[in-house]
Formats: structure tokens, sequence, C-alpha cells
């Protein structure tokens, strides 16, 4: 695995649960994997299982400046709405789901390779490692609640969660497709600024 498999957690469907999550936290209750697509003027989304059946997909408009996406299950139930707001400094994400609870993200916290977030209206924390590509999610008494990983130069953007709270997996998938936005967000705004500082030259 490299250089980053002390860190790297991103596996896909059927292979076993990551070594080093399991040392961690045990084996995961449950594991879901993602794959978009940008189609015409639109992304979308699928969030899969282990046999590779589609769970929920994710839809959102590409050339939307507040970047709103919807989360549904495979049957069509809307999960979550997720909408960007832009600030002055940042830009933060709202996450609104289907039972009424709000929380939002921030993506100034990528600001550095490892940082914590509190995510607000949830009292949880998002742990992140930028230069491993994988994210730790604990609950308001620090127990943990999922781990994601990104997999390293994939055309499809794709992501595994290892959840241990099924019970939260709505909120979950949620905050992992806005995380997915965040990270793109941020590669686009880097891609952008070292252009612009190239192109001083």
């Amino acid at each position: 695995m490299g250089v980053f498999s002390k860190h790297h957690r991103f596996r896909e469907a059927g292979e076993q649960a990551n070594v080093n999550n399991v040392e961690e936290f045990g084996e995961p209750v449950r594991s879901l994997f993602t794959s978009s697509k940008v189609l015409s003027l639109h992304q979308h989304t699928d969030i899969t299982d282990d046999r590779e059946q589609i769970v929920y997909q994710a839809r959102s408009k590409v050339l939307s400046l507040h970047d709103k996406t919807d989360v549904f299950t495979a049957d069509g139930r809307r999960v979550s709405h997720i909408e960007r707001k832009l600030f002055t400094l940042h830009e933060r994400h709202y996450v609104t789901l289907e039972d009424g609870t709000q929380f939002e993200l921030s993506n100034e916290l990528f600001h550095i390779f490892k940082d914590i977030t509190n995510i607000e209206g949830l009292g949880w924390q998002l742990r992140g490692n930028i230069i491993g590509m994988n994210f730790q999610l604990y609950d308001q008494s620090g127990a943990i609640i999922a781990v994601i990983g990104q997999k390293m130069l994939s055309l499809h953007d794709k992501y595994c969660v290892d959840i241990y709270q099924p019970e939260k997996e709505e909120a979950v998938v949620s905050i992992l497709v806005t995380l997915q936005h965040m990270m793109r967000d941020r590669a686009a705004s880097s891609s952008f600024s070292f252009s612009s500082s190239s192109g001083g030259e």
C-alpha cells in the first residue's frame, strides 16, 4: 500500500475492513461506498453497500452558486438537503435532515493538515487528516461514529465509510456527501490559486 498505508483508510466494496480501523475501533457494523459522476449540469453520487447495491443517492447542480444537494434513499425517500452558504472568509455547508435536525460544517478546518471541527447542531466532532485522506467522526461523548476514507487519484471521487453507530447512518451519509463537496471545493480553490500564481510569474 506504500507510504500512506498507516494512515490511508480507503477500501473497495467486498474487501475486508481496514486493519487500522479494526485495531483502533473494532469491526464496523456497516460499510458504505461512494462513486460520483458528472452528467451535463448535474452531479450524481451513488452510495452502495458491500454488495454494491445502491442504498442512497445524492443529486446536485454542478453550476449552482449555493451547491444545493439532496440525498435520497434507493426507493426515493429524501434523507436530507445540503446547501452551501458563502461568507467572506470561508464557506459553510448547512445540512437539514428530513426529521428537522439541522447542523453545519465549515471548510476552514481544512487549512492545515490535521484539525478538529465541531459539527454545530449535533455536538459531534470531525477529525481530519488531509495527508492520509481520512476522517474520524465522533459523537458528543467521544465515541466513534464512523471512519471515512477517500481514494487517491480517483476519477470518480470515491469514498468509503465504516459505520459504528448504525442508528446515525442517515446523518453520517449526509456528512459524507457534504465532506465530498468541501474537499472538492478545496481542491478547486487550490488549483485556482496555483494557476493564478503561476500566471503572474
